[in-house]
């Protein structure tokens, strides 16, 4: 079942996805060589909780109903999505991917951006790059009238341009009082397929983009999600509501550049 929002749980949704945005920047401020993707989580979890949410990561069940033991999702390099914070320590020239779910005031927000550890290469730059602007090209078509195949049509065509290469296993979802609803947002598709988009679906658009061969595997703690040929992935989300002129985005990536704009003065 889909459900639409009205304009007050809306607000409510951006507030949290707001948090979400507040937090990713927090944890931006830590990532650096030799820092564990422990220590991430715990900064997570405490700026979270200071702020009167919860993590809606921490104890979410997978397919098997085995609990996340984390508040963020911390996936570096080759992994593509459903890292654990574990005492793994960042190096120079490593990315990292962090996704982050809050619940606040009965709604929840969820988001994700691709980091880099240090100067990395400038084929890591491109995968970055890419897979953020893939990201607001399927945001664009997230208008009143399109479809969900055109959202994940503009993601797929761009990155696959690029030479990238598009998950299809994991996709997008929509948002609201829990995190995950209908419907499912993949990041391929053909234009014009699809539920048609309706004023008031709020959804989370991720690109999840490799950089080699799309095929990937469950590692046996059930969760971590790792590329066939180790080659790295890139993550980046944002929670949007559809609107008639254009999408509404509920996240924010703003205070996450105002940090990594920072780090470099």
């Amino acid at each position: 079942m889909v459900y639409l929002k009205t304009d007050d749980e809306i607000a409510l949704l951006k507030k949290s996805n707001q948090l979400v945005g507040l937090t990713l920047a927090e944890v931006a401020k830590h990532i650096k060589p030799g820092v564990t993707t422990r220590q991430l989580d715990a900064v997570a979890e405490e700026f979270i909780r200071d702020h009167g949410a919860v993590p809606t990561f921490k104890g979410y069940p997978n397919t098997h109903g085995q609990p996340f033991p984390g508040s963020i999702c911390a996936s570096v390099n080759d992994v593509v999505v459903h890292g654990i914070p574990s005492d793994e320590v960042l190096k120079e020239g490593d990315i990292i991917s962090v996704d982050c779910g809050v619940s606040l005031d009965g709604f929840c927000g969820d988001s994700a951006y691709t980091f880099a550890v240090g100067e990395i290469s400038p084929e890591l730059q491109k995968l970055l790059e890419d897979t953020k602007q893939s990201l607001y090209l399927g945001i664009e078509q997230a208008v009143v009238g399109k479809r969900i195949g055109d959202i994940g049509n503009a993601v797929q065509n761009y990155c696959q341009a690029n030479g990238f290469s598009v998950v299809r296993e994991f996709v997008g979802h929509g948002i609201g009082r829990e995190m995950h609803e209908a419907p499912a947002v993949p990041n391929y598709g053909a234009s014009g397929r699809g539920m048609m988009l309706k004023n008031g679906l709020c959804i989370a658009i991720e690109p999840m983009i490799v950089m080699g061969n799309r095929n990937i595997y469950i590692e046996r703690d059930g969760w971590t999600v790792r590329t066939v040929d180790h080659k790295p992935a890139a993550h980046f989300e944002h929670s949007i509501a559809v609107r008639p002129r254009g999408a509404e985005i509920l996240s924010t990536f703003e205070f996450i550049d105002e940090v990594l704009t920072a780090n470099k003065v």
